[in-house]
């Protein structure tokens, strides 16, 4: 199938972007950085998300991922306004078949950045909208939203004994995902999920579940 993928210079959207290569797919990305894969069936622009005047034309994408984020630099343009715009030009078409966004366990528990809480809690919505809209062409849509996840953006805690001792008490598994176990969640989502949509699957190691229970022996 053809998949469109934003964010796949590194991280989560690399690791989807591979995974769905390594099954025989034809993926596109658009990032603001440079390509950070070689694959004969690899199509790369550089680009930013927000700049809708350069993204490309690209027609007939059947597979959906809004991927490229970020923390605490204009979150809200980023993460919500620029995955909309992505979603109107490229997902909302009689070909399309799934869509994926990429949201965070922080929508759901509001434990970080302000902006960022707000960001993601507004995919959750525009995600539901999106369902609604695709349901008449067979398709779904849904989120994915990791907690913790081994990746670039998280190593200045990752790499912080002191830090990274008191994020494990927060999570019940005592680990981190790593980025090929969000791909594999992806290409479930949208390849091999035909029935499931509209919903927002956490996926971060029962740490929006945890609580401490305090009472008298």
């Amino acid at each position: 199938m053809k998949v469109l993928i934003t964010g796949t210079s590194q991280g989560i959207g690399q690791a989807i972007a591979e995974k769905f290569l390594n099954e025989d797919h034809q993926v596109i990305g658009i990032d603001r950085q440079e390509a950070s894969i070689k694959h004969g069936s690899y199509t790369h622009y550089q680009v930013d998300i927000r700049d809708h005047d350069h993204l490309p034309d690209i027609d007939g994408v059947q597979i959906l991922i809004n991927n490229a984020g970020t923390q605490n630099e204009d979150d809200i343009d980023i993460n919500l306004k620029a995955l909309i715009y992505i979603t109107e030009k490229y997902g909302i078409q009689g070909q399309i078949r799934s869509i994926l966004n990429i949201g965070s366990a922080s929508a759901h528990t509001g434990s970080e950045f302000p902006m960022y809480c707000a960001s993601k809690g507004g995919v959750l919505a525009y995600t539901k909208n999106t369902a609604m809209r695709i349901a008449p062409f067979g398709a779904t849509c849904n989120s994915l939203d990791p907690g913790g996840v081994l990746t670039p953006l998280n190593e200045c805690v990752i790499n912080d004994e002191t830090l990274w001792a008191q994020i494990m008490e927060e999570t019940p598994l005592k680990k981190w995902a790593s980025t090929e176990e969000i791909a594999q969640w992806a290409y479930f989502l949208t390849v091999i999920n035909t029935f499931c949509t509209g919903q927002s699957i956490i996926v971060d190691g029962g740490e929006s579940i945890k609580h401490n229970f305090i009472w008298k022996d």
